[in-house]
């Protein structure tokens, strides 16, 4: 994952020339070297203890790509130390952990913020601004299919509740931003399918409660063999007046109620606009941007760990829900 932030440095100007990488920390010093040789970072200091290595660099700036059961002792470490950081997702394993990092954030007064690159895409930010222009009428549902079989090897596939919490959050949380409304709650089924190569939770089937009615609902799994659908989902959005479809890579279709007398009234085809800002649709480098943006401005970024943990609590709510067998209240 930390070759996908550094791609995303390396190859974006206005990023490149306001970020140096002074350190690379690993528990593993020869994957910091390696990394280290592959992109000319020559010049960066390695070490294995990251308060160490913040203290001989003076960094400004920690980036946090780490697994999930890290995360915590690493962004609070950099807090204290006085660096802003930007996460990997999840932003913690627990919602006291979540707040815990949030209060140091204030505390410290330094930016903390969370990469949520998914929702930095064309197609979201295109479904984003078609809800709020109001071409279906109201927004009623979301509702996303997510199938795929990834071989990935190592943490993942010994992860607990792997799909929900390495995957699932993505999904969630643009359909969070997609919607503009706050989840209250969420009725969660999860299994390990027959054939699962993951330990634990390679599937999911999540129907959550937003806010004025609107419902999202996601079927997802990370052992479906066979055609797959794309990284990011299929999305259904159905609206008061009509709906759109996106298959989660080029395709779109939106229309609203046609004139057709008798039973079913027919649809007519209406145009879904591109993204309003081209600048937010470049994923990770996107959110790195906006990221630097705000500790050079004090602006808040979208992503900022006091808004973001509202897509945790999705996760959390799910895993909750499916433990329990009961639907789950949300609130963070």
């Amino acid at each position: 994952m930390s070759k996908g932030w550094l791609r995303a440095i390396a190859s974006t100007p206005a990023l490149a020339g306001s970020i140096q990488i002074v350190g690379l920390v690993d528990l593993n010093r020869a994957t910091a070297e390696s990394l280290a040789k592959e992109f000319s970072l020559e010049n960066a200091v390695i070490g294995s203890d990251l308060a160490e290595v913040i203290a001989a660099t003076k960094a400004d700036l920690v980036f946090d790509v780490v697994i999930p059961a890290a995360r915590f002792g690493v962004v609070s470490t950099a807090l204290k130390a006085g660096c802003h950081v930007l996460s990997e997702k999840p932003m913690a394993t627990s919602l006291a952990e979540g707040a815990a990092l949030i209060d140091f954030a204030a505390e410290t007064g330094k930016v903390h913020a969370i990469i949520q690159n998914r929702r930095f895409i064309s197609g979201v930010r295109r479904m984003r601004r078609f809800v709020e222009e109001g071409a279906i009428g109201e927004l009623t549902g979301i509702h996303c299919d997510f199938f795929l079989a990834p071989h990935f090897g190592g943490f993942r596939e010994e992860m607990d509740n792997v799909l929900l919490l390495d995957m699932a959050i993505h999904t969630f949380d643009a359909a969070r931003f997609v919607a503009g409304k706050t989840p209250l709650a969420v009725y969660c089924v999860e299994k390990n399918p027959a054939g699962s190569w993951y330990k634990h939770g390679a599937s999911a089937h999540a129907l959550f409660e937003f806010s004025d009615d609107v419902v999202f609902s996601y079927r997802g799994s990370w052992c479906a063999e066979g055609k797959r659908t794309s990284w990011e989902s299929q999305w259904r959005l159905t609206g008061s007046k009509g709906m759109l479809t996106w298959d989660g890579e080029e395709h779109f279709e939106a229309s609203v109620a046609g004139h057709e007398p008798g039973l079913l009234h027919g649809f007519t085809p209406i145009e879904v606009p591109g993204p309003e800002h081209d600048e937010e649709t470049h994923g990770h480098a996107s959110v790195i941007a906006s990221f630097i943006e705000a500790v050079k401005t004090g602006k808040r970024p979208e992503t900022e760990s006091r808004d973001n943990i509202h897509s945790l609590a999705m996760v959390l709510g799910a895993i909750e829900s499916a433990k329990s067998g009961r639907r789950i209240d949300i609130s963070a």
